[in-house]
């Protein structure tokens, strides 16, 4: 869980239904008693947040496993949202059916895609399923229990499945132990601080020229500051140019403005995502 939680919004925005895994994140970073505002894409959540009909917003931005998710972060630049906080959720993916079915009755098996690629060996196990996507993990639970889905069972969390009374066949069916998914958590505006273990996401543009990265890097690490993450996607509309995604240690206020002063005059563009506490696991 975040160590020092920050202070609970009415309302979180999640991308799905409640029971995926962002309510997961939501109630760890914020507490049982928020308010959630389901949408059913991440283009509506980003706009339930700019115009207020949510006071957060709660987005996976990279797996263990299945790496970025790709658009968040643009998504962050173009609504001109703030980042004010993360979170780890381990995923725990369960099998799950309506209660008194026997495994051997049931023949498909609906998720997420990406919940579904993260089963391999379950299907493996169980030949005789057949996986069938679905929008969400927690909307394929409800739908099931319903009554109004095309299929047997279904795979997602153990909130869900409580929520919508569905009885849990097997746990753990992921294919590794080690499957973590980081969400931010987003805002209209930042939030200044202070607050401890100060972390600062940003995104850079560096000219077309020899060495215009090597030199954006270094005025970090001309100043000691700890670079966390580092990684480039296409920019759209503009082929062969990419963007810069970096995770700093340090405030942007208060420990970064030198070198992020400096990095302004040596890049095309930088945009402050916000900085918030750093995750921390509970010793």
């Amino acid at each position: 869980m975040q160590e020092d939680r920050q202070g609970s919004p009415r309302s979180v925005a999640i991308q799905g239904e409640p029971g995926a895994f962002s309510h997961t994140a939501a109630e760890q970073l914020f507490g049982p008693s928020i308010e959630l505002v389901p949408t059913r894409t991440f283009d509506e959540l980003f706009e339930a947040v700019a115009t207020g009909r949510a006071q957060r917003g709660m987005v996976p931005v990279e797996n263990t496993l299945a790496g970025s998710v790709q658009g968040n972060l643009d998504r962050v630049i173009r609504h001109s949202l703030q980042i004010v906080g993360e979170t780890r959720v381990r995923i725990r993916l369960c099998f799950v059916c309506p209660p008194g079915r026997d495994l051997s009755e049931i023949r498909t098996a609906a998720s997420h895609p990406v919940a579904l690629q993260q089963c391999f060996g379950f299907f493996a196990k169980h030949p005789h399923l057949e996986p069938v996507a679905a929008y969400d993990t927690a909307g394929s639970i409800r739908d099931l229990l319903a009554g109004d889905a095309e299929y047997d069972a279904a795979i997602g969390s153990d909130l869900a499945a409580r929520i919508y009374g569905a009885e849990i066949l097997e746990e753990e069916i992921e294919d590794d132990p080690e499957n973590f998914t980081r969400f931010f958590a987003l805002s209209s505006s930042a939030e200044e601080g202070p607050f401890p273990n100060p972390k600062t996401s940003l995104a850079f543009v560096v000219p077309h020229e020899p060495g215009s990265l090597h030199q954006a890097l270094g005025v970090f690490s001309e100043r000691g500051v700890d670079l966390t993450k580092l990684e480039s996607w296409p920019i759209r509309g503009r082929p062969w140019e990419y963007r810069f995604f970096a995770d700093l240690r340090g405030h942007a206020k208060e420990d970064l403005v030198e070198c992020l002063e400096e990095l302004k005059v040596l890049a095309r563009e930088v945009h402050i995502l916000g900085s918030y506490p750093e995750w921390k696991t509970l010793s």
